[in-house]
């Protein structure tokens, strides 16, 4: 199979897009489509988490903004912060929000704000590409950042899920075939249930890929964990 460079790769399919099509819906492609439903869909999701009034979010992996453009518009939050590894995604991103919210563009498995900063840390779409050192990496920095009694907030592929397996059936066809394409990865959950101990995290509860939290239903499964007090 061709090795698929995350970083590159992605800046060219972002940049083939752009040239391709009128800029919403080269930046809606590019995160794999119905960006104001996704949006909404993920914002119900956060609430569902307990996001509150005033709340501060940090956002990893935040693409083109479905979720920033949803939680601007909404007037909720009173800090956001964004980050991505695509430039072109980020400055889209600014300009469909207040401009009070930060996008900044990172590509190490870190996560730059401080300790305790923030009253919920997400990721949506991001450890479904990620090997589970990098997502597990990613999961300390979000403890890190989170305010003691905060949450986070992460989709996930998993076996369990019947409707994952033909995202796994194209994994496999992309290996027979050599194409090109980007890493889907599984994760389990009693591999998150493992992770949360080690990082003294306490899991609140798992949705299922086919569960409407208000706006419909993400296709992905979504765990919410709690940092303890």
């Amino acid at each position: 199979m061709a090795e698929f460079h995350f970083v590159e790769d992605y800046e060219r399919q972002v940049a083939a897009l752009i040239d391709a099509y009128p800029i919403d819906e080269a930046m809606s492609r590019a995160v794999g489509g119905d960006f104001e439903v996704i949006g909404a869909i993920e914002f119900g999701i956060l609430q569902h988490a307990g996001l509150a009034p005033g709340a501060s979010v940090f956002d990893l992996g935040c693409g083109s903004g479905r979720l920033a453009v949803a939680l601007s518009d909404s007037n909720i939050v009173r800090e956001y912060v964004g980050t991505d590894v695509v430039q072109s995604l980020l400055d889209y991103a600014a300009t469909k929000c207040r401009p009070e919210f930060r996008f900044v563009l990172n590509r190490k498995l870190t996560i730059p704000v401080p300790p305790n900063s923030v009253d919920i840390a997400c990721a949506f779409s991001v450890f479904t590409h990620l090997l589970h050192h990098e997502s597990f990496i990613y999961l300390e920095e979000m403890r890190r950042v989170v305010r003691p009694g905060g949450r986070i907030v992460f989709s996930f592929l998993e076996f369990a899920e019947p409707a994952h397996w033909f995202i796994f059936e194209q994994t496999v066809q992309t290996q027979r075939t050599g194409t090109i394409a980007p890493l889907n990865q599984f994760l389990e959950r009693n591999a998150i249930k493992s992770w949360a101990g080690h990082l003294g995290l306490e899991i609140e509860t798992f949705i299922d890929g086919s569960t409407n939290t208000g706006s419909g239903a993400l296709g992905q499964a979504t765990a919410i964990l709690s940092v303890k007090p």
